[in-house]
């Protein structure tokens, strides 16, 4: 797993507030959570790249599909922490993408996180090219080098 851990690293940073309903019996986040913080900064990281959302990607018959998830508990959040999660794209191919994710509690890292997703037609079942403009404004976006793969 690509090894960033300030949020320095990320030029996006998305902030969350830990729900009573986020946790478990011993007021720490339950592990299953951090997946849904992830997709929310993935989404947030989109808007704000103004990026075509779900609803537009559905009209068009093309989607993202998760490929792969991983997650690396480094230290527990914990009911009413202030956290931030960093996103970044670390690679971006042909038609699949992967996204780093870094979410902190003040500048201690908590987590961290990969997330590979592929661009598909929906009715074809199979994957395809991300579009250009897509790419175009994601290279432009980020600060630290993206590994590029299979361009066409």
């Amino acid at each position: 797993m690509l090894e960033l851990s300030m949020k320095s690293d990320f030029v996006f940073l998305f902030p969350h507030q830990v729900r009573w309903v986020e946790c478990d019996p011993q007021w720490v986040v339950f592990n299953g959570h951090y997946l849904t913080y992830f997709d929310i900064a993935i989404s947030e990281y989109g808007r704000h790249l103004n990026l075509p959302g779900g609803l537009e990607r559905q009209k068009s018959g093309r989607e993202f599909f998760a490929r792969k998830a991983s997650v690396d508990y480094l230290a527990p959040a914990r009911y009413d922490d202030t956290l931030e999660i960093g996103v970044r794209v670390s690679y971006l191919g042909n038609s699949s993408l992967k996204f780093f994710i870094g979410i902190f509690r003040g500048d201690e890292v908590l987590t961290t996180g990969e997330m590979v997703y592929v661009y598909v037609d929906v009715k074809a079942q199979r994957s395809e090219p991300i579009p250009q403009s897509w790419r175009d404004k994601v290279l432009a976006f980020e600060r630290t080098p993206v590994e590029l793969g299979g361009q066409r």
